[in-house]
Parts: C-alpha cells; structure tokens; sequence
C-alpha cells in the first residue's frame, strides 16, 4: 500500500454538518466537475442522501484546501442487515495516476468496518475494484449511459 503523497491529508466526516461549508461545495463541485461535465451525465448530483444518517464522507485534501478525490459511503442496511455502498469514487484529473483513489478506497473499505459493500462500479473500472476484494454480483446495467457492473465484498 502506497501512503497518500505527503501533502496530501485524507479526512473523514460522519456527517455532512462536521465538513466546513466551504469544503463541502468544493466536494460537490468536483464530483460535478467529473460526473456531470467530463463524463456527460445530467443528473442530479446533490440527491439527498449526502444528509442521510450513517453517510460518511472521505475526501483527501491539498494544503490550499483543493479536494484531490472524495467518495462517500452510505449505510444500506434498509435493504440488507449491516450494508453499506460506496459511491461517487472520484479523483480530481490533476491528480490523477498518483495512487490517491486507491488509498481513498481503502479508507472507505476500513470504514466500513467488515460488514458486506456494494459498488456500482463503471464496467471498465471492474478489474480496479477487483483488486480491493470486490467481485462481481449482477448484471452489467447502463446508468446515466455508462455501462456500470453491481460489485460487492461480503
């Protein structure tokens, strides 16, 4: 495992209301930036369930506050006795290829503290989460026109 480049923090909220404001716009901004503008998606980002109890937000931080990558995690369990989704994986394109999504994912996975995950994972992402544990648990499906595949760990 590759530690995040030493100017780089990761930082973990259990609620949206312990993330400064400003930082928060700055998560929302670059999964806006990604998912909607780069990969041309129109949908709404910002969907509620950033507020709901039990997500938890990771981010990992530049020291001029620029959020490198994010992804949040969310507790399933409605659907499924201790589940938890990791979603809105994304790093910022500047820095990209530096190992710092896999170590957010790590982060993520550790969060999740052992229970069962499930991943709506971009199709030619498959083999990355792969090598997190992640198998596949269903049928290719097309969200947002992206081929995406249901993975999960547990």
């Amino acid at each position: 495992m590759a530690p995040l480049p030493e100017d780089l923090i990761l930082n973990t909220a259990n609620s949206v209301d312990e993330i400064p404001t400003s930082t928060f716009y700055r998560i929302a901004r670059l999964r806006q930036e990604v998912f909607v503008v780069e990969q041309d998606c129109v949908y709404l980002d910002l969907d509620g369930r950033d507020l709901e109890l039990g997500s938890i937000q990771l981010w990992v931080e530049a020291a001029d506050g620029a959020v490198a990558a994010t992804v949040r995690i969310l507790d399933e369990s409605s659907h499924e006795e201790g589940l938890r989704s990791i979603g809105r994986v994304v790093t910022d394109p500047a820095w990209r290829g530096r190992g710092i999504a896999a170590e957010l994912l790590r982060a993520a996975i550790d969060a999740c503290a052992g229970g069962p995950i499930l991943i709506h994972a971009q199709a030619h992402l498959s083999e990355w989460y792969g090598r997190f544990g992640f198998v596949p648990s269903g049928e290719e499906f097309l969200e947002d026109g992206i081929p995406h595949l249901p993975m999960r760990i547990g």
